[in-house]
């Protein structure tokens, strides 16, 4: 007979409680569950606190194109895309002014990425404008032809401007006036000077640029020059300069003393 206080070795034992999971397991597992994040998400942090901590200066061309894409493209990496247009176009500079046909041309571009990087071109120049127009014209000289360089030196076409001025030499306006082709845009003499009485501008800047690169003025440009000081002369409106802007640089009329 089996003492009564004896335990049946054929009885179950009763459930031991679970041990407790820690927080860390419970967080491992349910990433595990998820799914393991993206790699480029941990790239893009990176990045960004790079950039917020070192600014713009820490980051090669490549990687701050990225961070462009970003929005853009939210959930593939960039890296690849970047790289790609710097091979196609030469420079971070070349990549914001390409035209939105050359562009497209490059797989992985849609409108969002065209818009993005055309965004970053417009906020650059908005903020050059905005230097620039703060004071006389001529006592920034230097940001004047900055500005100029990057609105129209990297274009594939000739476009030419005015820049008006009063007679404190204040933006008045800055207006395209035309774009023609590759090496040529057509320039009405009475409808720049019209235009400068409209405006009642006491002073104009000419500008265009030169796709080809080279600022050297041509033959013609000298000509029509001196065809707008001179019907500009006695109605009040002076020409101050005329500059030729390319991707290696600048001419001015004034300063080799073609006007």
């Amino acid at each position: 007979m089996q003492d009564p206080g004896a335990r049946d070795p054929k009885a179950q034992e009763p459930d031991s409680p679970a041990p407790e999971r820690s927080q860390q397991e419970t967080s491992a597992q349910g990433s595990f569950l998820e799914g393991p994040q993206p790699l480029y998400t941990g790239h893009r942090q990176r990045l960004r606190e790079r950039f917020r901590k070192a600014g713009a200066e820490a980051l090669p061309d490549y990687e701050l194109l990225e961070m462009v894409l970003f929005r853009a493209i939210p959930r593939r990496d960039t890296k690849d895309l970047a790289k790609r247009l710097l091979a196609r176009f030469g420079s971070f500079a070349e990549v914001v002014n390409a035209p939105d046909t050359r562009l497209r041309e490059i797989t992985g571009v849609g409108d969002a990425v065209v818009t993005e990087i055309k965004l970053i071109r417009a906020a650059a120049l908005r903020l050059m404008q905005g230097e620039i127009t703060s004071g006389p014209l001529l006592s920034s000289w230097n940001q004047v032809l900055d500005y100029l360089r990057a609105a129209q030196g990297f274009a594939h076409r000739e476009q030419f401007r005015i820049l008006f001025l009063d007679k404190k030499n204040r933006l008045i306006a800055d207006e395209v006036q035309g774009e023609g082709t590759v090496d040529h845009t057509p320039v009405y003499v009475r409808e720049v000077v019209k235009r400068a009485l409209e405006l009642s501008a006491t002073a104009i800047i000419l500008v265009h640029n030169h796709p080809s690169g080279d600022p050297t003025p041509s033959r013609a440009d000298i000509d029509m020059t001196r065809m707008i000081v001179d019907a500009g002369r006695p109605l009040g409106v002076t020409v101050h300069d005329h500059i030729i802007v390319g991707r290696g640089g600048h001419a001015s009329f004034r300063a080799m003393r073609l006007i």
